[in-house]
């Protein structure tokens, strides 16, 4: 059993509302086959189509016809969304920037990262899906701003702000900076996917994703119904910390997930003085990201120092890459590199 035998045999189910094959209708996603075992998502563009059922019956039967009544198959029947269909199929990369903890810098990653992603000549965006503490308006300087909205095919749509050369989206763009938002995961889940769907997203290299901090529904969400290139989890040197990472990179490698996970950054490594730039000081440990990095088999993707200007840059609304000549700049030049590396390689993974 292969990738080319099994299409071929999944050729024979018909979806009949569209008249034509799954196969030819692209509705199979997310494949994955092992020597007796198989499981793909299954797209609908209603799952509340009674003919759901009699089309899993069918793959499986067809299946099992073909090679052996022993093989296990599990189908995941999955909505439609609008990234396929087109909001998002503009984008060609959607990244992850996902931590297992809060307080590690994670934003702040993000919006760098995205900003020297632009200056490699890239087109990029940056949604932050952090829906129960957005800080991407004050990282771009927009918290009193808000998105402006036009019309297409009779549905409002809305404009991300653009600045730095990045499209910019937040949940923090539509509630007040003081406002608490109290909302269950189904309604914080929902907020996101319009995020998604109801933007205008345009030609995008990269759109990075700014994600709350653990493994919630936010994350279940937005990894169930987005076709995600890879992800990318940021960690400080405590044990504490890496302790959670395991968390996350646990959550991307289940195989109902499957996002592959491009590599770990590991924020706040070493204390640099402003008088002595020479100087490094590792208050919170030193290696241990490397090390989980290596025993983990996961890419180190590279370390940000802690440096004030960091954390000034970004209150003040200007993300410290936005300077060309910053030390700090080039360290996030180099995660961008590595970045492009990695989606690359991915790429040609893929095509073989």
């Amino acid at each position: 059993m292969n990738r080319e035998r099994l299409l071929e045999a999944l050729s024979q189910v018909i979806y009949f509302p569209k008249k034509d094959n799954i196969v030819k209708l692209e509705m199979l996603d997310n494949l994955k086959i092992a020597e007796k075992e198989v499981y793909f998502d299954l797209l609908f563009p209603n799952l509340n189509d009674p003919g759901i059922k009699l089309i899993l019956e069918s793959c499986k039967n067809v299946i099992r016809k073909e090679f052996g009544e022993d093989i296990e198959v599990e189908i995941n029947p999955k909505a439609q969304t609008a990234s396929e269909e087109g909001a998002l199929s503009g984008v060609k990369h959607i990244l992850a920037v996902a931590s297992g903890k809060g307080g590690v810098g994670k934003s702040t990653v993000a919006a760098n990262l995205a900003i020297a992603l632009s200056k490699k000549g890239k087109k990029v965006g940056l949604l932050d899906a952090d829906i129960y503490g957005p800080s991407v308006p004050i990282m771009f300087g927009l918290e009193n701003t808000q998105p402006k909205a036009t019309e297409i095919n009779g549905k409002v749509k809305v404009l991300p702000i653009e600045k730095y050369g990045i499209k910019v989206l937040s949940i923090g763009f539509f509630v007040q900076p003081e406002q608490a938002l109290i909302w269950r995961g189904p309604m914080a889940s929902s907020a996101l996917n319009q995020l998604f769907n109801d933007a205008v997203w345009g030609d995008l290299d990269f759109m990075i994703v700014d994600l709350p901090p653990g493994t919630g529904d936010i994350h279940l969400t937005f990894t169930q119904s987005y076709k995600i290139s890879g992800s990318i989890v940021v960690t400080t040197p405590q044990q504490v910390a890496i302790a959670d990472v395991k968390k996350a990179l646990t959550m991307f490698n289940q195989e109902k997930i499957g996002v592959p996970v491009l590599g770990i950054i590991e924020n706040m490594s070493y204390f640099v003085p402003a008088e002595l730039p020479d100087n490094k000081y590792y208050i919170f440990g030193k290696g241990n990201s490397e090390e989980f990095a290596k025993k983990n088999d996961t890419p180190f993707l590279g370390k940000i120092p802690m440096v004030a200007s960091i954390a000034e840059s970004g209150d003040a609304g200007n993300p410290i890459t936005t300077s060309d000549n910053s030390p700090i700049g080039e360290a996030f030049s180099g995660l961008a590199e590595g970045v492009i590396k990695q989606t690359a390689m991915l790429e040609r993974f893929n095509s073989n």
